[in-house]
């Protein structure tokens, strides 16, 4: 028996042998398929890689606000285009500087602090720091937030910034629009007030003349009579006799002038208190905006308020006043009677050209509440109109009759004193419902 090839002569040797080698071959068949998937799928995700670090660099260069990722360290590992652009520098020469290195000394220890806290705490911060650049110190809104890896651990943070520069420049000039559209509006205020004396001076200065011209003539009367009893008593002083001295009072008419003085003393002391009057009612009238708080009687304030609008108005109105006679209330008498004005004057207006023009301010209590209502049988407001009403310059009067202000600045009004002013449903004509808080005493 030849030595070497005992195999050939152990059918069961050689059928083990060749089984092996299938499956030996079986096995690098297996392998290399395997090494073959894994390597598609390795260029698969390195195309996926590829592409999300494209789409990343397109975010750093197309966004505008500042963007900047940091290690640890604080030192720059990503930035955006918009930061290069700010500091003068290619964003690829940033990574790996530091971060103090970008800002100013003044901002250098606040920034590291707020990155420290957002990467402790795990927490968005924020802060306001200034970049270094060219020009000079540039401000910057920075959100910082802390960016973990898979077991939660702070590598770093993303700060994202914001220019402030154009904003703060944007405020300023929204403050300063802001604070002439406020003078605008207490200026147009202030127009409305004077348009509502300007409807009353024609009254106040026949008011005024009355009593003046009736005062100046009692005292030009008074006059004529002091030099006919001087004339009378120099006489008495020259030593004139009984009997001259009654011819003379006679020719006088000393008796009939004697009680003439009185009438005349009288009526210069009623026209003296009627413009004392007048000059009381002024003075409420003219009451200012930051007046006092205080308690008023609102009937009779709205009474006084009727009568001055009467006095200036160019028609006769019947005017009614109904409800309780006394009505307590807590606020700043000159504000509320401005508004009665505008409502009265309103109502004046609606009922111009009425056959039978009539007015009706009802003040009464209701359910804990002071109410006045101003009522006349005008044309009304029309519906499509009533949600506009109270609206600022809104008016339905005629160009150069009305600014739109009179009942915007008493809804106002309203409101401040704790009440509310609206147009009422009515029959006929127009209603305006003022309510406001009562007076409580303790």
């Amino acid at each position: 028996m030849a030595q070497g090839t005992p195999h050939r002569d152990n059918p069961d040797l050689t059928d083990l042998a060749d089984s092996a080698w299938l499956d030996v071959l079986q096995a690098v068949d297996r392998t290399y398929a395997e090494l073959v998937a894994y390597q598609e799928r390795l260029e698969a995700k390195n195309h996926e890689l590829d592409a999300l670090r494209r789409f990343m660099a397109s975010v750093l260069q197309s966004v505008s606000d500042v963007l900047m990722v940091v290690d640890r360290n604080h030192r720059l590992q990503e930035a955006s285009r918009s930061l290069g652009r700010m500091l003068g520098r290619p964003e690829s020469d940033l990574p790996g500087t530091p971060l103090s290195d970008l800002v100013t000394d003044a901002s250098q220890a606040e920034l590291a602090a707020a990155v420290d806290r957002a990467m402790a705490a795990r927490a968005s911060q924020m802060v306001e720091i200034d970049i270094a650049t060219p020009q000079g110190p540039a401000p910057l809104e920075v959100s910082i937030a802390p960016r973990l890896d898979d077991r939660g651990r702070a590598t770093g943070a993303v700060l994202t910034g914001r220019p402030l520069g154009e904003l703060r420049r944007a405020y300023a000039k929204l403050s300063e629009s802001h604070k002439a559209l406020q003078e605008a509006q207490a200026q147009l205020v202030r127009n409305e007030k004077l348009a509502a004396l300007g409807r009353l001076l024609a009254g106040v200065a026949h008011e005024l003349n009355n009593p003046i011209s009736f005062v100046y003539a009692n005292a030009h009367a008074l006059e004529k009579y002091v030099s006919r009893f001087e004339t009378y008593f120099q006489k008495v002083q020259e030593g004139a006799d009984r009997e001259e001295l009654i011819r003379l009072r006679q020719e006088l008419k000393l008796d009939r002038e004697l009680r003439n003085l009185r009438a005349a003393i009288d009526g210069a002391r009623d026209g003296a208190e009627r413009v004392r009057d007048i000059v009381e009612d002024l003075r409420r009238l003219s009451a200012e905006g930051s007046g006092e708080i205080t308690e008023f009687d609102l009937a009779e304030t709205a009474r006084v308020a009727a009568h001055w609008v009467e006095r200036g108005a160019r028609r006769q109105v019947t005017l009614t006043h109904t409800g309780d006679a006394h009505v307590p209330v807590r606020g700043r008498p000159g504000h509320i009677q401005q508004v009665i004005m505008n409502l009265v004057q309103n109502a004046h207006d609606a009922v111009e050209n009425v056959d039978d023009p009539r007015i009706t301010i009802d003040t009464r209590t209701e359910n804990g509440r002071a109410v006045l209502c101003v009522r006349d049988n005008g044309p009304g407001v029309p519906p499509d109109k009533a949600t506009a009403i109270f609206d600022p310059f809104y008016t339905t009067k005629d160009v150069g009759r009305g600014t739109g202000l009179g009942l915007s600045i008493s809804h106002k009004i309203a409101q401040e004193h704790g009440g509310q002013l609206r147009l009422c449903p009515s029959e006929s004509g127009a209603c305006f419902r003022l309510e406001l808080p009562l007076e409580t005493r303790e």
